[in-house]
This record gives C-alpha cells, sequence and structure tokens, in this order.
C-alpha cells in the first residue's frame, strides 16, 4: 500500500480525525475585581461588546485592566493603530464564590457583602427601594472619600 504526501490529503486526514479547532476559554473576571491582561502587540483601539458587564483600560499600549461590573458574558477586541485585530476574546463575569448573601422575603431580594461583617451591597433584581436607597448611600460614600483624597 502507498501512502501519498500531497498535504492536501494530510490535512484531510487531520482535520477528519481532530474535528473543528477548540475554542478558547473564556477570560474570567470577578464583579468588581480588576485583572490585569497583557497582549500581544501597542494597542490604539479596545471595544468592549456590553460596556454595562465590564470596563477596559489601557494601563500602557500593551497592558489592560479588564474589571467585572455585572454578571454575564461580552466580548473583548483589540485593533492596532492600522486596525489590524491584536485580540478578540469573551470575558465571562462571575459573581464572587464567597462573601456575598442574598436574603429572599417572599418575591423580593436584597444583597449583603459579608466580610465578616454584612453591609447593604447592589445587584440587578434587588427589591427597587432598597436598591435606590442603598446606591444613594453607596455613591454619597464614594463622594465623601473622593473629596477627602482631594483635600491636602
Amino acid at each position: 500500500m502507498r501512502v501519498s504526501s500531497s498535504p492536501a490529503i494530510w490535512f484531510a486526514l487531520v482535520t477528519a480525525f481532530c474535528g473543528p479547532a477548540a475554542a478558547k476559554d473564556p477570560i474570567p473576571v470577578i464583579v468588581d475585581i480588576a485583572k490585569v491582561m497583557r497582549i500581544s502587540a501597542p494597542a490604539a483601539t479596545v471595544v468592549l461588546g456590553n460596556p454595562g458587564i465590564a470596563d477596559a483600560t489601557m494601563q500602557d499600549r500593551q497592558t489592560l485592566v479588564i474589571t467585572g461590573k455585572v454578571a454575564g458574558i461580552t466580548n473583548l477586541v483589540v485593533l492596532d493603530a492600522k486596525g489590524q485585530l491584536i485580540a478578540d476574546e469573551v470575558i465571562h463575569v462571575v459573581k464572587p464564590q464567597s462573601g456575598y448573601v442574598t436574603v429572599h422575603r417572599g418575591a423580593v431580594r436584597f444583597s449583603y457583602a459579608c466580610t465578616p461583617h454584612c453591609n447593604a451591597t447592589i445587584e440587578p433584581g434587588d427589591e427597587k427601594d432598597y436598591f435606590d436607597n442603598s446606591e444613594k448611600q453607596l455613591n454619597k460614600r464614594i463622594d465623601l472619600g473622593k473629596q477627602n483624597a482631594a483635600t491636602p
């Protein structure tokens, strides 16, 4: 039996037995936690499919910082100055596995961060008044921190 050395036949055999190339795993990011991503070439443009799920900032031209905002899946596209693709990644934002408690009272939900003492935190789907009041208080706390940081 003679075996052909044709590249086309070898390619056909390899793809028939190996199947399609496996998709890359998503990049895991935890809500409210920053993750550093290094890229292979200097970036000029960074695009997130849904900036409500994650945020990406350029630390330098080859370092991105990705921060999860809410649980979900989106994508990240990085282009160079010529518009050539550097990276096209799926970002999977997940809630932390520990330190959070969700309280259900009938049909309403309340979220707390417990490390070790519990404090109100907000998640989409929490009871509306709880969410709105907690958001106002959290934003006020952030504003006070910014004011104090600006004071010498």
